[in-house]
């Protein structure tokens, strides 16, 4: 043998140990890299994911930091298998900082993670895309740093704290039209808006002036009630009102000017999250008395006056539209172009001007459906189907046509509604839609009646007279659970759900005010905006919904004041269910009672009162200290 030369069958011994080795190697590291790497991908995706109760972001104070928070997946259910009732959720991930202000179903990153391909003049990127369920958070929104109890009304009408909502560019950026101003610690809104740079007071008695109602009061001696602000900034329009007993829907999208519904709301102010696009806004038809903009930067022309239209199904008959804005006085070319397709639009639809001075014009919709009927034939905007249903909302397109009254209205030329305060507790006209009753109207609001004493008994220790001021009853029903509140400093947004009767139509005729949901989703508003939630059944709705009943909860965390208070009325199982998440939300009982006490049908409800702890992330606190 020559040296320095191997023996073949040698080498092909050794190149063989050498692949098997080789091989044995990969299968080591698939293995283990696999595990290793999952949880490596699972740090990063840790938002999501509905049964996932890991560490997020941050610890938080007030937690168990030493336990893993594992929940039994029967636990989530309503009626818990023998052996599974003693299990207790120790603790919920905190979401990272930059989820403080998340509105999951208004949530841009998510637009942009999952690739819609929205048309971005339509404004479909500021209407609602919620999450899949393996999308969505599994996190407590933490509030911002330095965070304190929000300002009592009526004071929180003119400021807020500045560290609740730390976004100064409108106060900058509006300087020259007193939308708000930085204060130091707090901001404050000397009540102006982009058209009313002196003040809403004066600008709201110029139309009411404008309308030649008694005394320049808006509310026409209680005729006038229910407002749609649009495009409403910081809500100084509907926070004046509120002193004439006008009660207003401020409604503005998430966009440019990000934050100013949550100003709105910050400040004690009735709001919502929403937009002008291509979905019917939440609200049922007839409404309101008032439609307002001003310079809302909509173009009303677009898609055949398709936006126009759905200002005109939501408002009554005698409707009022007030449009401040350039095209109104403006004298150069574009705008006169403008001015006059608008006008010819308006009287197509059948709108008279009621009175314009200066800026603003006033449009008023007919009483009846005589002009509609003496259209020429072929006439645009054209009559919507008989089988339109106006009243059909919940993800329902907008369509580019006109909403007859019903025989009904037409005969009565209006709406047939008392002025207010009457028109609370006086039985709506549309109560025959539903085959209801004077009398069980008349039954259901003392029935409510009764039972909003009861919780205000029990809430007595914990709460003084403005203690409480933004209101969201979950399933409101005919609304008699706000009526209840009216000797209250506070105002209620009533929520019917999306898959029952209606109802709300009958709400705004009683001249309160609210909208269409599903619990199955996220509510359109920001986190901290209400101070207390009422949830009359709406966890065993959800049960029969097949929806996440821990979804649910963690939705009314992220919209609760920290303070706020929850009142639960449902079943003796959901009532467990919720007390086994306290530990983890950080809530605590205030007082729990059967039904028995309230002497009304629902024999077998028990009545549970929440109240949410204040508490921040560990990063949080070492920033404000």
């Amino acid at each position: 043998m020559m040296r320095g030369r191997s023996d073949p069958a040698q080498k092909k011994r050794v190149i063989t140990i050498l692949c098997v080795l080789a091989l044995f190697l990969v299968f080591l590291y698939g293995y283990y890299g696999s595990i290793f790497g999952s949880q490596s991908r699972g740090a990063s995706a840790l938002e999501y994911g509905s049964r996932s109760l890991r560490k997020l972001g941050s610890s938080y104070l007030g937690g168990d930091d030493d336990t893993d928070g594992k929940l039994d997946e029967s636990s989530t259910k309503y009626g818990q298998e023998d052996g599974d009732d003693d299990v207790t959720v120790k603790s919920f991930p905190v979401c990272d900082d930059r989820h403080s202000e998340l509105i999951p179903c208004l949530d841009r990153n998510l637009i942009y993670q999952m690739r819609l391909k929205l048309d971005l003049s339509l404004m479909e990127h500021y209407e609602r895309h919620c999450p899949s369920p393996e999308r969505r958070y599994n996190c407590l929104i933490p509030p911002p740093k330095g965070y304190k109890v929000p300002i009592k009304w009526p004071q929180s009408r003119d400021e807020v704290w500045k560290a609740n909502i730390p976004h100064t560019h409108l106060a900058h950026e509006k300087s020259d039209q007193n939308w708000m101003v930085e204060k130091g610690d707090k901001i404050s809104f000397p009540g102006g808006g982009t058209h009313f740079h002196y003040g809403a007071d004066k600008y709201i008695a110029s139309i009411a002036n404008m309308l030649n109602f008694t005394k320049n009061n808006l509310n026409n001696e209680g005729r006038l009630r229910t407002v749609f602000d649009v495009g409403c900034g910081v809500a100084s329009f509907g926070g004046y009102l509120l002193s004439s007993d006008i009660i207003t829907m401020s409604l503005a999208p998430n966009d440019v000017h990000q934050n100013q519904i949550q100003f709105a709301l910050e400040r004690g102010i009735p709001a919502y999250l929403g937009v002008l696009g291509t979905k019917r806004l939440p609200y049922p038809s007839r409404s309101f008395e008032l439609a307002h903009c001003s310079r809302c930067r909509i173009d009303w022309l677009q898609r055949d006056g398709i936006l126009l239209l759905e200002l005109d199904r939501l408002l009554r008959p005698g409707g009022y539209f007030a449009y401040s804005s350039p095209e109104a006085y403006a004298q150069d070319e574009e705008d006169l172009k403008i001015w006059k397709e608008m006008s010819a639009l308006v009287e197509h639809m059948c709108w008279r001007i009621a009175a314009k001075r200066n800026q603003t014009v006033i449009w008023q919709k007919p009483l009846t459906n005589d002009c509609y009927m003496q259209r020429e034939p072929g006439t645009q905007p054209p009559l919507c189907r008989s089988d339109d249903d106006p009243d059909a909302i919940w993800g329902v397109p907008m369509e580019a046509c006109i909403s007859p009254y019903s025989d009904h209205d037409h005969r009565e030329k209006g709406s047939g509604l008392a002025p207010w305060p009457a028109r609370l507790t006086t039985p709506p006209p549309r109560l025959a839609d539903f085959g209801y009753s004077n009398e069980m109207f008349e039954k259901d609001m003392e029935l409510w009646r009764h039972r909003v004493e009861n919780y205000w008994n029990l809430l007595s220790p914990k709460i003084e007279s403005n203690t409480l001021r933004n209101v969201m009853d979950m399933k409101a029903h005919m609304g008699s659970f706000a009526a209840a509140l009216k000797d209250k400093d506070v105002w209620v947004m009533n929520v019917v759900p999306e898959d029952g009767p209606n109802t709300l139509k009958l709400i705004y005729d009683r001249g309160l005010i609210g909208s269409i949901h599903s619990w199955c989703e996220a509510y359109s508003t920001y986190p901290r905006t209400y101070d207390l939630l009422h949830a009359w059944t709406v966890f065993s709705d959800l049960e029969k919904k097949e929806c996440s009943a821990e979804d649910l909860l963690l939705e009314m965390d992220r919209i609760l004041r920290p303070t706020g208070f929850i009142i639960i009325r449902d079943k003796q199982s959901v009532v467990d269910l919720v007390k086994k998440y306290l530990p983890a939300l950080h809530w605590e009982v205030v007082a729990q009672t059967d039904s028995s006490s309230d002497s009304d049908q629902d024999g077998d409800d028990v009545v549970l009162i929440i109240q949410k702890k204040i508490w921040l992330t560990s990063d949080s606190l070492r920033d404000s200290e």
